[in-house]
C-alpha cells in the first residue's frame, strides 16, 4: 500500500528529530573520559567501604598462627570455622545474642507501629489540640533531662535491671513520627474519603489503607529502629549492672573488646584441657575481629531485603516537614 503525503511528511519529520537528538546527545571524548574516571572512582570507592568488612571476615575464618602474624591479607588462608564456634564457649554470649534479639524484634515492631498510627493521628485535623501535641512531640527531639535525670526517673518506674527499659523508651520516636507523618499526607485524600463514604471508620481506615500503602516509609523506619536497637549498649550498660543476665549483645561484647588481651588467661582458671585449647586457638585478635564479625552479620542479612523500601521511604517522608 502506498503511504499518503501525510504520512510521509511525518516520517520525515520523526527522521529529522532523532537526527537532530542524536547530533545533540552524541557521545563526545571527553564524556568518554569523565565516564570511565567516574565508573573509576565510584569503583574504588564501593572497594574501600566493602574491603575492610572483608579483610575481618577472611581473618576470623583464616588459621589464627597466620592471622597473629599478619599474614592474611586478600585471601582466607588455612580455612577454619573454630573461632566462630569457640565463642559458644565464652561467657554468656548465647544469652546476650537472644536479649539482643528479642529487643530489636519486639522494640522495632512496636515503634514501626506507634509511629504509623501516631503519624496517622496527627495527620487529622480533627483530633484535639493536634497542633499542641504535634509541637510537643517535636520539642522532645531538640531537649531532653539529661542523662542522670533520665537514669533517675527510669529507677523510680522500677525498669532499671528490667527487661522493659529497652522496649518502653523506645516506642514513641518523634523523627519517625514526623517522616510517617509526611508520607501519608502525600497519600490522596480522596481514597480515605471514599472509605468513609463507604462507612468505614478511622481505625479500618489505618488497618485497610493507610498501613498497606504505608510499607516504604515504615520499611524505612525499621531499618532504623532495628539497627539502633541491635547496636544499642549505652542502655545496658546504664541500667543492667545488677542484672548480668540481660546484659545485650553489644554490651557483652564491649565488655569482651576491653579486656581481649587476658580472655585467654581469664577462660584457662577451670584448668581443664579443652580451656587451655581454648586459650591456645583465641589469640585477642583474632576475638575481636570474630566479636565484630558476629555484631555485623545480622544488619547484613536484614538490610538487602528492605533497601529498596528504605530509598523510596526516606526520599518521600523527607519532602516537607
Amino acid at each position: 500500500m502506498a503511504k499518503t503525503a501525510q504520512e510521509k511528511l511525518d516520517e520525515k519529520k520523526e527522521k529529522e528529530y532523532y537526527k537532530k537528538h542524536k547530533k545533540m546527545y552524541r557521545t563526545t571524548p571527553v564524556d568518554i573520559v569523565f565516564n570511565v574516571f567516574n565508573y573509576l572512582f565510584f569503583t574504588i570507592f564501593t572497594l574501600s567501604c566493602i574491603f575492610p568488612f572483608y579483610y575481618l571476615f577472611i581473618n576470623t575464618v583464616s588459621d589464627n598462627e597466620l592471622v597473629r602474624k599478619g599474614l592474611v591479607n586478600f585471601y582466607p588462608r588455612g580455612f577454619n570455622i573454630d573461632n566462630y564456634l569457640a565463642l559458644r564457649e565464652v561467657g554468656d554470649l548465647g544469652t546476650s545474642f537472644l536479649v539482643s534479639l528479642s529487643r530489636t524484634v519486639i522494640g522495632t515492631v512496636l515503634m514501626v507501629l506507634a509511629s504509623a498510627f501516631v503519624g496517622y493521628l496527627v495527620t487529622k485535623q480533627e483530633m484535639w489540640h493536634r497542633s499542641f501535641w504535634y509541637r510537643f512531640l517535636v520539642i522532645t527531639m531538640y531537649f531532653n533531662a539529661g542523662l542522670i535525670p533520665t537514669y533517675l526517673n527510669m529507677d523510680l518506674l522500677g525498669l532499671t535491671g528490667n527487661y522493659l527499659v529497652y522496649i518502653l523508651p523506645g516506642i514513641v520516636a518523634p523523627y519517625n513520627i514526623i517522616l510517617v507523618k509526611t508520607y501519608i499526607e502525600s497519600i490522596p485524600a480522596e481514597l480515605e474519603e471514599s472509605a468513609f463514604i463507604d462507612g468505614a471508620s478511622y481505625m479500618v481506615v489505618f488497618r485497610k489503607l493507610i498501613l498497606p500503602l504505608s510499607k516504604p516509609i515504615l520499611a524505612t523506619v525499621a531499618i532504623f529502629g532495628a539497627v539502633g536497637h541491635w547496636n544499642s549498649f549505652q542502655d545496658s550498660l546504664l541500667y543492667m549492672q545488677g542484672n548480668e543476665a540481660m546484659f545485650t549483645l553489644q554490651h557483652r561484647l564491649y565488655n569482651y573488646l576491653n579486656v581481649a588481651s587476658n580472655l585467654g588467661t581469664l577462660m584457662n582458671q577451670g584448668g581443664t584441657q579443652a580451656q587451655q585449647a581454648l586459650e591456645q586457638a583465641l589469640n585477642s585478635k583474632v576475638i575481636k575481629y570474630t566479636i565484630s564479625m558476629v555484631t555485623i552479620i545480622p544488619i547484613f542479612c536484614v538490610y538487602p531485603f528492605m533497601q529498596r523500601y528504605f530509598e523510596k521511604g526516606i526520599m518521600l517522608g523527607a519532602v516537607k516537614g
